[in-house]
C-alpha cells in the first residue's frame, strides 16, 4: 500500500533475503521523506532565525511541516512543538505537569503537597523511568494501574479511583506497543474533564491529560478533538519518517501549561529552543501529509495482511499450539500487530528467532530486547502466564508487508520450531 517506488526494499534486506516484520520498533523513510529531507539539505540550509532568503526559506519549510502535523492530529499549526523525538516530548509533559502544579498553588506558603501523576503500568520507559527518578529525588509520586487482565486494557474506573486531592497529571498511552490494546483515552479526557469541573469549585489543581500516540499514528485516526487531550506525543520513526518527534499542546502557554526544560535561542517559541533540524523536520512533515491523505488505505492493508498472518499461523500449528497475547474480549487492537506465542518446551522467543532464516522481528519493545528469555513485563502485567510470555513473539507488519512474505515467514518459524523440537526430543 506505500507510494513508494522500492516496496520490497522497505521491508527485505536484499543482501540477506531477510524479511522485517519488527514495525513497532521502527519503519524505515518512505521514499517520499527521504527525498524531502535531501531537498531541505540541498536547498533549505539556511538558519530559519535568519532575515536573508537562506534564512525564510529554512523558517517556511518548518512552518509549512507545522501545518501538515497538525492537520494530521487535528490541531492547529500553534499547537506543535518540535523536539527530539517521543522521549523528549513525554518528559517535557511530566516536567510542565509538576512544574504548573507547584505554581499553581494559591498563595507563596500554600501547599498542596507533593504532586501525583497517574499513569498505567505498561507505559513506555521515557514515562515509567521520569517518574521514578521524581519519586527517588522525592520531587512527585506517581501511581501505576494496573492493567486487566480480561482487557488488556488500562480501565478508566482504575484510573479514576488512583486519582488523589495533589494529582496533576494523567497520561495514558493510545496503543500498546508491545500487545497493540487500544486504550480508552477519549472517555478518560471526557471523566477528567467532568472531574475538573469539581475540583475547580473545590480549589483542587487541574488534572492535565497527556497520552503517547507513537504506535497509534499511521494506523488508525488520531484527532485530538475527539481524543479531547492536552497532550499528544508524535513520534516520526514509527510512521515511516525520520528520528525526530513533536508534542501537540492544546494551547500551548495559554489554554495548557508547557514549561521548557531547556534554555537558549528562543525557537520554538522557547518552548524548545536551539536551532531547529529543518532537514528532519522537513521529511517529519512529508510523512504527516502521507499519514493524513492515505492512513485509511494503510490501516485496511495492515489488518488484512495481520489477519492473514493470523489465519496462517492456526493453520500451520494448530489451534491448541498457538496463543495470541493480544487478543482481549472487548478491546481493539492496532491493525498490524500480532503478539504471539508457540507452546511448548524449549520455544523461548529469542530461541525461535535465532533459528529463523528469513524473518527479522522481535519478542517485545526494541529498548528491552537485552532482557534474554525473561519474559516482557507488559505481558505479565496483562495477565498472560509466565510459561507463555516467554515464548512470546511481536510481529509487526508494514504498508507494503504481502501475503507472500506472510507464507515466507511462516514457513520460517514452522522449520525453526520444527529445529528446536528435535533438540528437545530425547
Amino acid at each position: 500500500m506505500g507510494a513508494g517506488p522500492e516496496p520490497a526494499e522497505e521491508r527485505c534486506d536484499a543482501s540477506e533475503g531477510r524479511l522485517y516484520l519488527d514495525y513497532n520498533a521502527t519503519t524505515p523513510l518512505a521514499p517520499e521523506v527521504a527525498w524531502a529531507v535531501r531537498d531541505a539539505m540541498r536547498q533549505a540550509w539556511g538558519n530559519p532565525s535568519s532575515a536573508h532568503p537562506a534564512g525564510r526559506k529554512a523558517k517556511e519549510l518548518i512552518g509549512s511541516a507545522r501545518e501538515s502535523l497538525a492537520r494530521m492530529v487535528g490541531g492547529r499549526p500553534e499547537d506543535i512543538v518540535f523536539t527530539s523525538g517521543g522521549t523528549e516530548a513525554n518528559n517535557m509533559v511530566i516536567h510542565t505537569a509538576c512544574r504548573h502544579y507547584r505554581q499553581s498553588q494559591a498563595r507563596p506558603g500554600d501547599s498542596w503537597g507533593m504532586p501525583h501523576v497517574v499513569t498505567s503500568g505498561v507505559e513506555h520507559d521515557s514515562i515509567r523511568l521520569p517518574l521514578e527518578q521524581l519519586g527517588k529525588d522525592g520531587l512527585a509520586e506517581a501511581t501505576f494501574v494496573a492493567v486487566s487482565p480480561q482487557s488488556g486494557r488500562a480501565e478508566v474506573d482504575d484510573i479514576l479511583a488512583a486519582i488523589r486531592p495533589t494529582t496533576c497529571l494523567v497520561s495514558i498511552m493510545l496503543a500498546n506497543n508491545e500487545t497493540g490494546v487500544i486504550m480508552p483515552v477519549t472517555e478518560l479526557s471526557q471523566r477528567v474533564q467532568a472531574l475538573n469541573q469539581r475540583r475547580v469549585a473545590e480549589g483542587l489543581p487541574r488534572i492535565l491529560v497527556h497520552t503517547d500516540a507513537a504506535q497509534m499514528i499511521g494506523k488508525g485516526c488520531v484527532d485530538v478533538q475527539e481524543l479531547g487531550v492536552d497532550y499528544l506525543t508524535i513520534v516520526g520513526h514509527k510512521f515511516y519518517g525520520p528520528r525526530i518527534g513533536a508534542l501537540y499542546v492544546r494551547g500551548p502557554g495559554t489554554t495548557t501549561p508547557l514549561h521548557p526544560m531547556l534554555f537558549g535561542g528562543g525557537q520554538e517559541r522557547s518552548f524548545r529552543p536551539g536551532t531547529e533540524n529543518t532537514p528532519m523536520i522537513a521529511g517529519l512533515g512529508q510523512a504527516a501529509e502521507l499519514v493524513s491523505k492515505n492512513w485509511e488505505a494503510y490501516e485496511a492493508h495492515m489488518r488484512g495482511v495481520r489477519d492473514y498472518l493470523e489465519a496462517r499461523l492456526e493453520a500451520s500449528f494448530g489451534k491448541q499450539r498457538i496463543h495470541f497475547n493480544s487478543h482481549f474480549t472487548g478491546s481493539k487492537c492496532l491493525c498490524n500487530t500480532s503478539n504471539f506465542s508457540i507452546l511448548g518446551p524449549g520455544l523461548q522467543g529469542q530461541r525461535v528467532l535465532s533459528r529463523c532464516k528469513t524473518l527479522l522481528a522481535s519478542v517485545g519493545a526494541a529498548c528491552h530486547s537485552e532482557k534474554g528469555d525473561r519474559p516482557s513485563s507488559i505481558l505479565l502485567s496483562s495477565g498472560i502466564p509466565y510459561d507463555v510470555a516467554q515464548n512470546a513473539l511481536r510481529l509487526s507488519v508494514g504498508r507494503d508487508t504481502t501475503r507472500a512474505d506472510i507464507d515466507l515467514v511462516v514457513q520460517d518459524l514452522v522449520q525453526a520450531v520444527a529445529q528446536l523440537d528435535q533438540d528437545q526430543a530425547p
